[in-house]
């Protein structure tokens, strides 16, 4: 059984629903989430010039390869509406993986562990919610010492019940 961790990301149209509904998705057809971190509002990284994200991570035990979870993550991005348009640009949904056991890959069109890891709170906030001991296999730190040395200036907070309720369609609160 192979260990992933994977970050969902939203900001557009409804970002409660999106996340959920992407949940869903991975249960059925990545594999059985063991564990989820809360959802956290975060400030957008990259291209800040937009809407407030909402963000969480999984933890899911799959028999899938990389690749596969790769490809059945854009499948699952794709079904849910995801147009890739800009880097770092707004977004229905994004599935990201963070980690596939301590396997470091490098191809083409994947690098595990995420490249951008220790440089986002709005990552590692949430991965160390349910994984603060995961040890990053490059870096050889904890997600905690990576949280700790995190040069990362934007704001991270649990999403709150307020936020959840009004972050709705149309809705660009920053």
């Amino acid at each position: 059984m192979n260990v992933v961790y994977l970050l969902l990301g939203a900001n557009l149209g409804d970002p409660l629903k999106q996340l959920s509904d992407a949940r869903a998705e991975i249960a059925e057809r990545i594999g059985t989430i063991q564990q989820e971190s809360a959802i956290y509002e975060s400030e957008a990284w990259g291209v800040e010039d937009q809407p407030t994200f909402l963000n969480q991570v999984l933890m899911v035990h799959s028999t899938l390869s990389v690749q596969k979870v790769l490809q059945t993550s854009q499948q699952i991005e794709r079904v849910l509406g995801r147009i890739r348009a800009q880097r770092w640009g707004s977004r229905v949904i994004d599935i990201d993986i963070l980690y596939y056991n301590q396997e470091v890959i490098h191809e083409t069109d994947l690098a595990v562990p995420h490249p951008y890891i220790q440089e986002r709170n709005f990552t590692l906030i949430p991965l160390c919610e349910i994984a603060p001991d995961w040890e990053h296999p490059i870096f050889k730190k904890t997600n905690q010492q990576l949280l700790n040395a995190s040069k990362d200036p934007l704001n991270v907070k649990l999403a709150s019940h307020e936020s959840l309720s009004h972050n709705q369609p149309g809705d660009h609160q920053k």
